[in-house]
């Protein structure tokens, strides 16, 4: 009876172990961009986890606003020329309506990556014209 108890508990105490755990690991999990999401979504169909918070929503529409602040204090100051503030102008709103059709369903990490980089590629553009005196976009 004792080598009984002595095989049987410790395969008993295993079974008990597998039991618990096989149930948390068959939860469903989706990847995207290589980050882990739970599978919970919201109406339009897409993870929630992968959305962005309102503030940041706000901190991105914020770096839009001072672009078009930065290009408009440039082009009065006469840093650049109107030909140059045009340009940019229209860069900066091709960011703004890209932001618009993101935040509709919400913006994602890629895409906030996407409107960041853009932001920055006009920022430094915009020093760049700062910069080189020719009043010419490039």
């Amino acid at each position: 009876m004792r080598t009984l108890t002595k095989i049987v508990a410790p395969a008993l105490v295993a079974t008990l172990a597998i039991a618990t755990i096989a149930p948390a690991s068959a939860h469903e999990t989706v990847r995207y961009d290589n980050v882990r999401y739970d599978n919970v979504r919201h109406d339009s169909g897409r993870h929630d986890a992968a959305r962005h918070t309102p503030a940041r929503n706000a901190s991105i529409r914020s770096d839009i606003n001072d672009l078009r602040r930065d290009i408009d204090r440039a082009a009065a100051r006469r840093a650049i020329s109107q030909r140059e503030a045009k340009g940019l102008r229209r860069d900066a709103a091709e960011i703004q309506r890209l932001y618009a059709s993101y935040a509709r369903n919400g913006i994602s990490a890629r895409e906030m990556q996407i409107l960041q980089r853009k932001v920055d590629r006009v920022h430094v553009a915009l020093r760049m014209e700062r910069h080189d005196r020719d009043n010419r976009r490039g």
